[in-house]
């Protein structure tokens, strides 16, 4: 593990964080929290994946605030920010979520000047978003942490297409059949970490109608063209031009290995490319949502990777 989990904070129950906007360079409004947090180290901007918002970052962002400024922004199309229907290829094609990303970095205070640095982690869908904003911040990103994705060809990975993907998103009805029932069924994914905060994040993914159904606060057009993007996404292409420090934080394994594999796969091509290997710590038999399950092992990476660029 990159990071002593002795130095992690303890997480403040109590914080709440502001909201706030920026303006990405299409006008589109991002939205993201602030938690704050010390300007010392190099700061951190947190990116959720798929469906989800930045309140998925909750429980880590809890401990990182004590360390750390800590950001957690809403992917356009998810949580508060705006949700483009102009050309969904464009609006929501890799660069320009990444850019999204630049925009709160800089917004936020986090990057003032030309010589300051961010530390980006990102989780699922959120780390190739993140590792495409690294590669386009340069030397101004301190450190990339990708929470189990970001290193992976979609396809490969799910061992389907994207029609195909596309077509597994829908919930089952017995779930979506009341706001208490969508949230039994989160709470069993894990009993033990579900609180507020799991709750509150859950909530912040759907929206309930008038009949007291469910449905996902997911723009659809949003939604299928993210997925769109990443399964177009190539890590080959993107990980091995981030130059800074990158720490994969894999979880349960497949039967195959295909992910492990896939992941020293490009970690060699980042060695070839005079980058430095990636980190990788292991979670096995934990499930997707690390931040839910590892709390204090992400935010210990996280800070591992800022104290190690503020050195």
């Amino acid at each position: 593990m990159e990071g002593d989990l002795g130095t992690v904070p303890a997480a403040d129950p109590a914080a709440e964080p502001d909201g706030y906007v920026v303006l990405a360079d299409d006008g589109t409004r991002v939205h993201f929290l602030d938690w704050g947090g010390p300007m010392g180290a190099s700061g951190v901007v947190l990116i959720h994946g798929i469906s989800q918002t930045a309140w998925l970052w909750a429980p880590v962002a809890r401990r990182l605030r004590g360390a750390v400024r800590t950001i957690a922004m809403d992917l356009r199309g998810h949580g508060l920010s705006d949700a483009p229907t102009d050309d969904p290829d464009a609006d929501y094609a890799l660069a320009t979520l990444a850019g999204d990303v630049v925009a709160v970095a800089e917004g936020s205070g986090l990057l003032p000047g030309a010589g300051d640095q961010v530390v980006l982690a990102g989780h699922g869908f959120g780390a190739i978003v993140a590792a495409a904003a690294a590669a386009n911040l340069g030397p101004r990103c301190a450190g990339l942490i990708l929470a189990d994705g970001g290193w992976e060809d979609a396809e490969e990975a799910s061992g389907v297409d994207v029609e195909e993907f596309l077509r597994t998103l829908d919930e089952p009805p017995e779930v979506l059949a009341s706001m208490r029932a969508f949230l039994a069924d989160r709470a069993a994914f894990d009993p033990g970490t579900w609180d507020e905060d799991q709750e509150h994040a859950a909530r912040m993914t759907v929206v309930q109608t008038h009949a007291g159904r469910v449905v996902s606060a997911t723009r659809p057009h949003a939604l299928e063209a993210s997925v769109r993007t990443m399964f177009a996404y190539d890590p080959l292409a993107v990980l091995p031009t981030v130059d800074a420090p990158v720490h994969a934080l894999i979880a349960a394994e497949d039967e195959t290995g295909s992910r492990a594999a896939a992941l020293a796969r490009i970690s060699a091509a980042r060695e070839r490319a005079g980058q430095g290997a990636i980190t990788v710590t292991r979670f096995p038999g934990v499930g997707h949502n690390l931040m839910r399950y590892r709390p204090l092992e992400v935010a210990a990476a996280i800070l591992g990777v800022s104290a190690a660029a503020a050195r």
